[in-house]
């Protein structure tokens, strides 16, 4: 959820002012976690969200697709050395919209 840079500023002006991080949370109706998250950031922007990396590489996965079209997911878990499960390469070929 996107917050406004106002309310994250009144927040953290309240905790470094005295107020405790619970009642922070309480009073501006937000997370414990963005008041921690806020008060170790020095910029209170909204962060763009990039692709974590990934233990399985979407890129020769797809790679992979292109080369060998006919290919089931049980070969393609085994291709990528049998350490991830066929659920994960159905899970990252959906999400690259293979």
């Amino acid at each position: 959820m996107y917050y406004s840079i106002d309310l994250r500023q009144r927040v953290v002006d309240f905790v470094r002012g005295g107020g405790s991080k619970s009642e922070a949370s309480r009073r501006f109706k937000v997370s414990l976690w963005c008041v921690f998250d806020w008060l170790k950031r020095g910029d209170l922007r909204p962060q763009k969200v990039t692709r974590r990396h990934r233990k399985l590489d979407w890129e020769a996965l797809r790679t992979h697709v292109q080369v060998y079209l006919d290919a089931r997911l049980k070969e393609r878990s085994e291709h990528f050395s049998d350490a991830y499960p066929c659920y994960l390469v159905c899970f990252a070929a959906h999400e690259t919209d293979l």
